[in-house]
């Protein structure tokens, strides 16, 4: 909508709208007020349940079906119907596949083979023996049949025209053909006569007496009912838009006093009396304690070190009683001479100063 264009004029509203809204609105207020603080309360309390109760559970029941139906179902599938599956697939192309290819190929294929040649063979004689023999006889009688049908049929169909057609179209043509105008004439006329005298009567009777009770009392209550149904739907809207201020002003309240009342002095006893509380527990009790605990757990790592490194001492000389010292790899001489021994270019051990 274009701000700068101003809004188009309400028309103006009769004396009977003003009437009945103002005792409608109220009724409607009085009626909508506790349905409407009753549904608020229902919907916080929904809400209320489905974050602490609904999802947790829809939560914990994912989990145990989950558990209880996915779980199983997917390591049956994995240990026992795939191997099932597998060993019932091999044993049945090595029991059926396998002799079934088998008896088709070396067994029904030939068998097959000799029915057809001898159904080749068979059909061949049956197609001669058509041809040369069943053909010619059948051409001959169907010409006989023929030439008879033919003499039947036109004898009977000049009876039939001489005898029936001529005689009934001299009828139709003399006879019914006029009287049949004539009585189509006569119910013309009189079905034009009967039409007019009951629409003019049904105009009489029903027409234009309903035409004036649709004008002078049906449109008339139409309206007024009209403007009160409208006034009734929107007392109805308004009612339930006041009754939504009324109920949140109400669940502020109730809001605000659980607070003062409940939440408040919860939350001072907290800080005041059980923080203080817990710090001094904590540093009276719970970190000494966990500073014995630390002592004593290495206390304990302390005393079993020291515990497996006199096992393995016993065990190293228990060996060393039994089996005697283990032998050393003999020390194998470098090419190099180590020391002062060392090659120079002034000694005459290299290729070049040797004598």
């Amino acid at each position: 909508m274009d701000p700068q264009k101003p809004p188009p004029p309400t028309p103006p509203e009769g004396c009977l709208t003003v009437a009945v809204r103002v005792p409608v609105r109220i009724v409607a207020l009085v009626l909508v007020l506790p349905v409407r603080m009753a549904w608020d309360a229902l919907a916080a309390g929904g809400r209320f349940l489905h974050r602490t109760v609904l999802r947790p559970l829809g939560r914990l029941l994912l989990l145990l079906a989950h558990a209880l139906l996915v779980l199983p179902f997917v390591a049956l599938w994995r240990r026992l119907l795939v191997p099932a599956g597998k060993a019932l697939a091999w044993l049945g192309r090595v029991l059926v596949a396998v002799p079934l290819g088998w008896l088709y190929t070396y067994l029904l294929t030939p068998v097959g083979h000799a029915l057809a040649l001898l159904a080749r063979g068979i059909g061949a004689g049956l197609a001669w023996l058509y041809a040369r023999v069943l053909a010619p006889v059948g051409r001959g009688v169907g010409l006989l049949l023929a030439a008879a049908g033919a003499g039947v049929y036109a004898a009977v169909s000049w009876l039939v025209r001489y005898l029936l057609v001529v005689p009934a179209r001299w009828l139709y043509e003399r006879i019914l053909a006029p009287a049949g105008r004539a009585l189509a004439w006569l119910a013309s006329v009189v079905v034009a006569a009967l039409g007019a005298a009951l629409y003019w009567t049904a105009r009489v009777l029903l027409v234009l007496p309903a035409l004036v009770l649709w004008r002078r009392l049906l449109v008339p209550a139409g309206r007024v009912l009209a403007v009160v149904a409208r006034e009734i739907v929107d007392a109805l809207g308004h009612a339930w838009r006041v009754a939504g201020r009324v109920s949140r002003a109400v669940g502020r309240v109730l809001a605000t006093l659980f607070r003062w009342i409940l939440v408040e002095p919860l939350r001072r006893v907290y800080r005041t009396v059980l923080t203080p509380a817990g710090h001094l527990v904590r540093d009276l009790v719970l970190r000494p304690a966990a500073e014995a605990a630390r002592g004593v757990g290495r206390s304990v790592r302390q005393a079993l070190a020291t515990a497996r490194d006199t096992v393995r001492q016993v065990r190293a000389d228990l060996r060393r009683t039994l089996f005697g010292e283990p032998s050393r790899p003999a020390s194998v001489g470098r090419r190099e001479p180590g020391g002062r021994a060392t090659r120079t270019l002034d000694s005459s051990t290299t290729a070049l100063t040797k004598d």
